[in-house]
């Protein structure tokens, strides 16, 4: 187990916050796949009683995060090929019908905020901070699924994001990656300008799809 801190927040019950930096923890890779999480230890750590971590742990299941082996209790859950592609298939499918309803509907307003969100995305990559860029990215895409006023829709995708977070972070920590990601950012955001469905659905197939292979790549390697 490496080094971390609870990430203190007075306006938040002392559950969520043990929730919060477990999470982290696990997403920045301070707690490793197949790492097991032992509670006493946990609770030791963080200065906590074990019905908190405990909490966190369950919620953290829910989330994919965590798994519960029988007669070993929790660990962190593995990064796998099987798992990624499960969620890229339904990310592809759901991204692509939030691109083309975001051609038919975007206003003037939203076509500003996501041109705004490109240039900050832009403005990020150079600080080379992972977390950051990924945020970067998740407003971004958030504008699109926005401009589609599809609230169900918006809120399975917000959904998903969460299953995809570790994976985003594992694709944003190849830097060489940056330079293409934003090129297909520019692209889909003319393309929606220019009202063109079947070249956005295109340009975003081709940006998961290049997500899918680095970060296979990274699991393959590690």
């Amino acid at each position: 187990m490496k080094e971390f801190t609870m990430n203190a927040n007075e306006y938040l019950p002392l559950r969520d916050v043990v929730f919060n930096t477990l999470r982290e923890a696990i997403l920045r890779g301070d707690l490793e796949p197949g790492e097991r999480l032992m509670e006493i230890a946990l609770a030791n750590r963080l200065g906590v009683s074990r019905t908190p971590i405990r909490e966190a742990i369950r919620k953290l299941e829910l989330e994919g995060l965590v798994v519960m082996i029988p007669r070993k209790g929790a660990h962190v859950a593995s990064i796998t090929k099987k798992d990624l592609q499960d969620v890229l298939e339904v990310r592809t499918s759901l991204e692509i019908l939030a691109a083309k309803l975001a051609c038919e509907r975007m206003d003037d307003q939203q076509r500003e905020n996501l041109y705004q969100a490109l240039e900050h995305f832009k403005d990020v990559l150079k600080t080379k901070d992972v977390t950051a860029i990924a945020g970067a990215d998740v407003d971004f895409h958030d504008v699109i699924f926005a401009s589609t006023q599809n609230a169900r829709l918006v809120q399975i995708l917000n959904n998903l994001r969460e299953q995809m977070y570790r994976y985003r972070l594992e694709y944003l920590k190849d830097f060489s990656s940056h330079e293409r990601l934003l090129q297909e950012h520019r692209a889909l955001a003319a393309a929606i300008e220019a009202k063109d469905q079947e070249l956005a659905a295109a340009i975003v197939r081709a940006h998961i799809e290049n997500q899918e292979i680095s970060v296979i790549r990274h699991i393959s390697q590690s």
